[in-house]
């Protein structure tokens, strides 16, 4: 079995619970993936938690693990032990996630929000070392944000802050399955690149491109959007060309209201970066308030990519696990 001082300090596992797969990690704490189980993602919570517990299994059978963290797509109570709602997995009306899985596993569980888990993952390995007041767009089927100040996650009263891909950009536009209407994530996600492109071809002049008759066919897919314009196809160029637009004017808003020194874009989308991201940039230094009068925030790739959210709440869970041996420690010097 590994020791924790021979493989990079205290060993926890973190987990990145998707709507199809959860994947699991043995880190350390230079940010290391030591070892990596995973299992597709159960439909009701008893067998979430059997899978949980049989992949902390599987690594703890090689590795000596003090702490668990699971990084979860969906709305958390500001303390990080409820889970509100996640829309993708069978936890919701305020299921007490984490004393579930400490009762389950027999080891201390963090919860964190997948975004949130990604943005530490970059503060603490990544792009954002250091750096004091800065934004993370997670892009990908939606869009998950976090707000960062002097190191620390901000959540808001309640828990939900920022959820910047809800900004509506385009009043009584798209609908959002969040219920509103015209919302940024309808214009600067994954799913919404079909849409755009869908429009833009109804437009006209793109009838001989191969996107369009995938698009008319309803047999496209983001990913295909995104070869299409890397392979040149017009009506691919086109839609990313709209769609960095919406995520440059997203990006300018933001900045208007929190004036970050860092933007970082991860998800799954900051694969194909190269094709928006400079645009992005450009449209939103044209459009923040006193253009040309102030610094811009940087605005840059995430480095870790899909293992940020298992690597952030695997450090966050050694993080608290640290924090409760010394409230302990100095719960008792007061006792005595």
């Amino acid at each position: 079995m590994s020791t924790p001082s021979s493989s990079g300090g205290a060993l926890t596992v973190g987990f990145d619970i998707g709507g199809t797969n959860t994947r699991a990690g043995v880190v350390n704490d230079r940010g290391e993936i030591l070892a990596r189980a995973s299992d597709r993602t159960p439909e009701t919570s008893e067998e979430m938690v059997r899978t949980i517990v049989s992949l902390i299994d599987e690594l703890r059978s090689s590795f000596d693990i003090s702490a668990v963290g699971v990084a979860v797509a969906g709305f958390l109570d500001r303390d990080c032990e409820i889970v509100r709602f996640a829309p993708h997995l069978p936890w919701r009306d305020d299921a007490p996630v984490r004393a579930i899985l400490e009762e389950a596993t027999g080891l201390p569980v963090r919860l964190e929000h997948d975004a949130n888990a990604a943005a530490w993952g970059e503060f603490r390995h990544g792009v954002a070392k250091d750096v004091d007041t800065w934004v993370f767009f997670a892009l990908g089927t939606g869009i998950g944000a976090t707000l960062m100040i002097d190191g620390e996650i901000f959540r808001g009263s309640f828990g939900t802050a920022p959820e910047f891909g809800h900004i509506t950009v385009v009043p009584g536009g798209r609908a959002c399955s969040c219920g509103k209407r015209g919302c940024l994530e309808r214009y600067a996600s994954g799913t919404a690149l079909v849409d755009t492109a869908m429009e833009i071809a109804t437009r006209g002049g793109f009838e001989n491109t191969k996107l369009y008759r995938r698009v008319v066919g309803k047999r496209a897919s983001g990913n295909d959007v995104m070869n299409a314009a890397r392979a040149g196809d017009a009506l691919g160029v086109a839609t990313i060309e709209e769609f960095a637009t919406w995520l440059g004017q997203g990006l300018a808003m933001v900045s208007d209201i929190l004036d970050p020194e860092l933007i970082v874009v991860g998800g799954g989308l900051s694969a194909d970066s190269d094709l928006y991201l400079n645009q992005a940039s450009e449209v939103m230094g044209k459009n923040i308030v006193g253009a040309g009068y102030r610094p811009l925030p940087r605005v840059i790739r995430a480095e870790l990519g899909p293992e940020a959210g298992m690597i952030g709440v695997a450090d966050l869970a050694r993080e608290d696990t640290r924090q409760r041996t010394r409230q302990r420690n100095d719960q008792g010097e007061t006792d005595a």
